[in-house]
């Protein structure tokens, strides 16, 4: 009896093997050919001098061409618009030649009907055995989708960059009205003063926002002058009235009766009767107010003041020395249904000047790291080394001082500075 081995097979089953490596052969053949034809990319093979030779069903349907039209008929530029024409004779064709090959070229060809198709092209070059080129298989990718998303892509920058001008135009207006109405809120000038020299400054510390910083010199009698300087609690449209409120208040009380006490009191009754009492909104502000008499016999400037919550002033003195000018007993503006303030005086000999500023000098931040405060000792001694200066130079060393700062400076900065000239100095303003 004979046994038969695992490699061993009947005649029928050799046969059965034989035919499925038949069906599997022809099957290979078919899917090639399939996917030659009805690739999701268009084929086409061209001579050497792009007469096409070979192209698929999937190019001829986007053409909307019959084969016949095509093959033997047609060059590989004849599918093109003309600008594509002219970019394959100038770029295309001589870096192929060059190369060898070239790939992922935008182009755009022909439909039937009239229609565009943009495309991206790579193609590269068949040689023979002894290296002569024979012809040329180029891969054409329909391109419409990644169009239609960059062309979108286009349409959103565009749109983004057109938001972002309007933005900065939206801004630049802004900021010029911020800028006028601010302006509003300060004198054009300053007056001249006989027997006084003045100089002020107004630093912004961001153009969009409107600040309550504000001051004022303006003449009372033939002999004195009022003076004030002060800053509104918050920002915007909301402290600027309040500033108004406070500028005009003050003018008027001055003239009805100068004395620093009495124009405070006054000012404290209208801000706490206008927005505290009641209103839900209150508001308050600090002040500095004071009268000037300068003597023309002796060149010397009383001065009597009067502070609510505000930084004391600073006396430079024409010797070289500086300090600050006590004024005790200061209430916040507003706050309060009556308030106490206290009267301070002092005389300005030729060559000392009286500095008012607001708090956003003080709290300037300072060092690497921007956490240290300026503070009110390092502005004395500031103002101590440009002791003895006219008032226009303390004011331009203090600008030029807050243009330092950078952005540590958060606040807006009101300077003022009041002084009694100098023999053979001339009394001038400067703002």
């Amino acid at each position: 009896m004979m046994c038969r081995t695992g490699q061993q097979q009947e005649p029928h089953e050799a046969d059965e093997a034989e035919s499925s490596r038949g069906a599997f052969a022809a099957l290979l053949e078919d899917s090639a050919e399939e996917l030659y034809e009805n690739a999701p990319c268009g084929y086409l093979s061209t001579l050497m001098d792009g007469t096409i030779a070979k192209i698929n069903a999937t190019l001829l349907g986007w053409l909307g061409l019959d084969r016949e039209a095509v093959v033997g008929r047609m060059r590989f530029t004849d599918l093109l618009t003309v600008g594509g024409r002219l970019y394959h004779e100038t770029h295309f064709a001589p870096m192929l030649q060059m190369q060898g090959e070239i790939s992922g070229i935008a182009l755009e060809i022909k439909q039937s009907g009239g229609g565009r198709i943009p495309v991206l092209v790579s193609s590269s070059v068949k040689h023979g055995s002894t290296g002569e080129p024979l012809l040329i298989r180029t891969t054409v990718f329909d391109a419409r989708q990644r169009r239609a998303y960059e062309e979108e892509l286009l349409r959103g920058r565009k749109a983004a960059e057109e938001a972002r001008r309007q933005s900065e135009a939206d801004r630049a207006r802004l900021q010029d009205a911020l800028a006028v109405l601010q302006q509003s809120l300060l004198p054009d000038i300053l007056p001249v003063l006989p027997g006084v020299e003045t100089a002020a400054s107004y630093h912004t510390a961001s153009p969009d926002r409107l600040g309550g910083d504000f001051y004022d010199v303006f003449p009372l009698d033939g002999k004195r002058f009022g003076f004030f300087l002060g800053d509104v609690c918050g920002k915007g449209p909301q402290a600027a009235a309040v500033t108004s409120l406070t500028r005009y208040t003050l003018r008027t009380a001055a003239l009805h009766d100068p004395d620093p006490v009495t124009a405070l009191t006054t000012l404290n009754k209208v801000l706490h009767e206008r927005y505290a009492a009641g209103s839900g909104d209150p508001r308050y502000c600090t002040v500095v107010f004071g009268t000037l008499e300068p003597d023309p016999d002796t060149g010397q400037v009383a001065v009597r003041i009067a502070s609510g919550g505000h930084p004391p002033a600073i006396v430079t003195r024409a010797d070289g020395t500086a300090d600050f000018l006590p004024t005790p007993g200061g209430l916040l503006v507003g706050v309060l249904p009556s308030a106490q303030f206290t009267a301070a005086t002092t005389t300005l000999a030729p060559g000392d000047t009286l500095l008012l500023y607001t708090d956003g000098i003080t709290e300037a931040r300072t060092g690497p790291d921007r956490t240290s405060l300026y503070g009110d000792q390092a502005l004395l001694s500031f103002a101590s080394d440009h002791a003895g200066k006219p008032a226009s130079a303390l004011i331009e060393a203090l600008t030029a001082l807050l243009q330092r700062f950078g952005d540590g400076l958060d606040d807006d900065t009101a300077l003022l500075a009041l002084g009694a000239p100098t023999a053979g100095h001339r009394t001038r303003s400067s703002r």
